[in-house]
C-alpha cells in the first residue's frame, strides 16, 4: 500500500477552486488539504515530500471515451490496454472509460467478459467500461438492467455504420425506454448512416476516392439531423442522452436548444475537432488518411462554435475517442477508396496538454479545464468524488503540472503505440511532470515508474447529473 506523501507548495486547481495548498495523501487517498505556509499545513506532519512550487496540482484526467484494441474494418486499434493506459498516464490521465462491444448475435455479457479479459492485469491506470449495444432484443434489454446493477451504467448506440453497429429508431427507442427505467445513460453516435452510405457510393462512382471525401460525404447536416432525432427519441422515452464526439456547429445548435428546453441532454467534443480541420483531411499524398475519424473533422469555422459551447456549458466534456491506427499498413488499407480507411485517431496522451494550451490561448479558464477534463466526466459516468477532484476521501489520482514548460508534440517522443501524431510539430505550453494513481507514483519527474496491473477495474454509479 502506498505510504504517506505530502505535496507541498503548489496551486491546487479543481473545477470549483484554486488555492495554494499542501495535500496530504495516506493509504492511496487524499487525507487533507491545508493552505500553504499556515499552522494547519505544518500540522500535516512528515512523509515523502513532493515539491510542487510554481506548479499546478490537479486531479488526474478522466477520459470517458477510448477504444483500446478495438476491432474495426478488418484490423485492430494499435494501442493495447497496456500501451494505451501507459500513454494516458504520460499525458496526465489517470482513469479511462473504454467501450466493451456486443457483437450482433451475441450477448452483452459475452462482450463485457471479452473486454475484461483484454484489460485485466494490463492497465497502468484505473479503468471502467461502457457497453456498445449492437443487437437490441428482449434478452439484451434484460441484460442492461443487470449491467447497471454491477456498475456498467452507460450504453452506446450507433445511428451510423449500417451492417456493423447500426441501430434503427425502434431499437434505439427500446434501449432508451429501458435506460429510463434502470438509470442507465444512452450514449449516441449521431450520424445518419443510411444516408451517408448513399453519398459514399455516389462519391466513389464519381472517382472521388481521396481521404478528404470522407469529410465531404459525412455532412454536418446529417450529424445535426441524427442529433435532433436522438434528442426527440430520448424525449419520447423519458431518458437522458449523451451525444458523443460532437463536431459540427449545427449539431451543437440542436443540443443547446434541447438543454434550453430543460431536457437531460449532454454533449461531448474531442481535441481533434477543436484543433484540427478539413485542411488536415485534404493533406496531399494520402497524408489526410491520418485524420480520418467519424464524426469527421469539419471546416475550421466550426471550432469557434465548439469553444463557445464549452464556455456556455452546452458541451460538458472533452474526451479523446482515442482509437489509433498506424498510417503504415492500417490507414493504407484505404488507398484508392476512402471508405476503407479505418476510422479513428490517437489522442489519449495529448488531451490534458492541448486543453491547457486552450487556457493559455484564452479559450477557457483553468477551472473550466479541470471541469471538462476531470470533474464532469467523473460525474457524468458515476465516478465522482472518487475520481475527478482533489478533496478528502478522493482517490489520490494527482498530477503535478508545469504550466510554463514548453514542448513540441511529436510521434518521436509520444508513448502511444502508433506511428504518427495528429498534432506533429505543434508547440504548446504546459507539461505533465509527476503523476500519482491512488497514491502510487506512475510518472516521477518525467520518468515512467508505473507498471501494468496497477490499474484496477472501477465499477460506476449512475450518471450524477440526473434527479
Amino acid at each position: 500500500m502506498p505510504g504517506r506523501k505530502i505535496i507541498r507548495g503548489g496551486l491546487v486547481v479543481t473545477a470549483s477552486d484554486e488555492i495554494h495548498a499542501d495535500v496530504l495523501i495516506e493509504d492511496g487517498r487524499i487525507a487533507a488539504l491545508a493552505a500553504s505556509g499556515t499552522p494547519a499545513a505544518a500540522a500535516l506532519g512528515a512523509g515523502q515530500t513532493i515539491d510542487a512550487t510554481g506548479k499546478y496540482v490537479i486531479p488526474g484526467g478522466v477520459d470517458g471515451h477510448t477504444h483500446m484494441e478495438m476491432p474495426f474494418g478488418g484490423t485492430y486499434a494499435c494501442d493495447t490496454f497496456e500501451t494505451g493506459t501507459r500513454a494516458a498516464a504520460w499525458g496526465g490521465t489517470t482513469t479511462i472509460v473504454d467501450f466493451a462491444i456486443q457483437s450482433v448475435g451475441h450477448t452483452l455479457r459475452e462482450g463485457l467478459d471479452a473486454w475484461h479479459q483484454k484489460a485485466e492485469g494490463n492497465c497502468a491506470i484505473d479503468y471502467a467500461f461502457h457497453m456498445i449495444v449492437s443487437d437490441v432484443h428482449e434478452e439484451t434489454l434484460k441484460e442492461m438492467d443487470l449491467l447497471v446493477e454491477e456498475g456498467v451504467t452507460s450504453f452506446k448506440q450507433f445511428m451510423a455504420y449500417p451492417g456493423v453497429f447500426y441501430s434503427d429508431d425502434g431499437q434505439i427507442l427500446r434501449a432508451m425506454q429501458r435506460a429510463a427505467g434502470n438509470g442507465g445513460l444512452i450514449m449516441m453516435h449521431a450520424e445518419n448512416g443510411i444516408a451517408i452510405d448513399v453519398l459514399v457510393e455516389q462519391a466513389l462512382a464519381r472517382g472521388e476516392t481521396d481521404p478528404r471525401y470522407h469529410g465531404e460525404v459525412r455532412r454536418a447536416l446529417l450529424e445535426a439531423e441524427a442529433t435532433h432525432r436522438a434528442i426527440r427519441l430520448a424525449q419520447v422515452a423519458g431518458a437522458p442522452l449523451y451525444v458523443v464526439h460532437v463536431s459540427a456547429a449545427e449539431a451543437l445548435t440542436e443540443l443547446a436548444r434541447a438543454r434550453d428546453d430543460g431536457l437531460h441532454v449532454f454533449g461531448e467534443t474531442c481535441p481533434q475537432y477543436l484543433f484540427l480541420s478539413t485542411d488536415n483531411l485534404a493533406e496531399p499524398d494520402f497524408e489526410g488518411a491520418k485524420y480520418v475519424c467519424s464524426t469527421p473533422l469539419r471546416p475550421r469555422e466550426h471550432q469557434t462554435a465548439l469553444w463557445r459551447g464549452l464556455r456556455t456549458n452546452d458541451l460538458q466534456v472533452v474526451s479523446t475517442d482515442h482509437c489509433p491506427f498506424c498510417f503504415s499498413g492500417q490507414k493504407e488499407l484505404g488507398r484508392g477508396d476512402f471508405s476503407k480507411i479505418p476510422n479513428g485517431m490517437p489522442g489519449v496522451e495529448n488531451r490534458m496538454d492541448l486543453l491547457h494550451q486552450a487556457v493559455v490561448d484564452g479559450h477557457i479558464s483553468r477551472r473550466r479545464w479541470i471541469e471538462i477534463a476531470c470533474a464532469t466526466p467523473a460525474r457524468m459516468f458515476g465516478l465522482y468524488p472518487k475520481k475527478g477532484t482533489i478533496a478528502p476521501g478522493a482517490d489520490a489520482d494527482v498530477v503535478i503540472y508545469d504550466p510554463h514548460a514548453e514542448q513540441v508534440i511529436s510521434a518521436e517522443t509520444h508513448h502511444m503505440n502508433v506511428d504518427y501524431s495528429a498534432y506533429e510539430g505543434r508547440r504548446i505550453t504546459g507539461r505533465v511532470e509527476t503523476v500519482l494513481s491512488r497514491g502510487e507514483t506512475v510518472i516521477d519527474r518525467r520518468e515512467y515508474t508505473g507498471h501494468a496491473g496497477h490499474g484496477v477495474y472501477t465499477p460506476r454509479s449512475t450518471c450524477q447529473y440526473l434527479n
